[in-house]
């Protein structure tokens, strides 16, 4: 994945703005699973590979029956989840797991260790991605690749998650989508 900005929707609109845009790879963030078709096809119709947050398709249950369920009828990119059986089945049917952890705080970063180190995902995504000493911590201690996300606002920010060693980042601010894709 060489794209540097990950832009994510959560809504239609915003999702259409992306369709339009140079990015090859989005997140879909919220949806109900009624859109979930409709989406996919657009997408596929644009040429554009999608990251469906499966803790946020409202509508079916985050576990690892709807993740199969989701890898075969909508064949996505990838699938971002805070839960192991999600991460784990993704890897399985051959889909790009990313694993969300919020970094609250020093107990928090340990639990997220124990549970990294068991699911392995693809790629890590660390919240808030603003503390640039956090991003390095984690990425030199788990060799994991990973984005940065949550409470990203500025150019500045972005390039502080970059050079702490973010893969990319995952941003809803159409503002920096704009900077980026020139």
């Amino acid at each position: 994945m060489n794209q540097k900005i990950l832009p994510a929707s959560s809504n239609m609109k915003d999702f259409e703005r992306f369709l339009k845009s140079p990015y090859e790879i989005g997140i879909f963030l919220e949806m109900h699973i009624a859109q979930l078709k409709h989406v996919s096809s657009m997408a596929e119709a644009h040429g554009k590979k999608m990251l469906y947050h499966m803790d946020m398709i409202h509508g079916i249950k985050s576990d690892d029956y709807s993740t199969e369920f989701i890898c075969q009828e909508y064949k996505p990119f990838g699938l971002i989840s805070t839960k192991t059986g999600v991460i784990l089945k993704a890897k399985q049917k051959g889909v790009i797991a990313v694993q969300r952890v919020f970094l609250l705080d020093s107990h928090a970063l340990e639990k997220s260790y124990k549970l990294l180190g068991k699911t392995q995902p693809d790629y890590i995504e660390v919240l808030p991605g603003v503390v640039p000493q956090l991003i390095t911590e984690v990425k030199d201690r788990l060799g994991i690749p990973l984005f940065a996300g949550g409470f990203i606002r500025s150019i500045e920010d972005v390039e502080n998650a970059l050079g702490a060693g973010a893969k990319a980042v995952t941003t809803s601010k159409k503002e920096i989508w704009n900077h980026f894709s020139k």
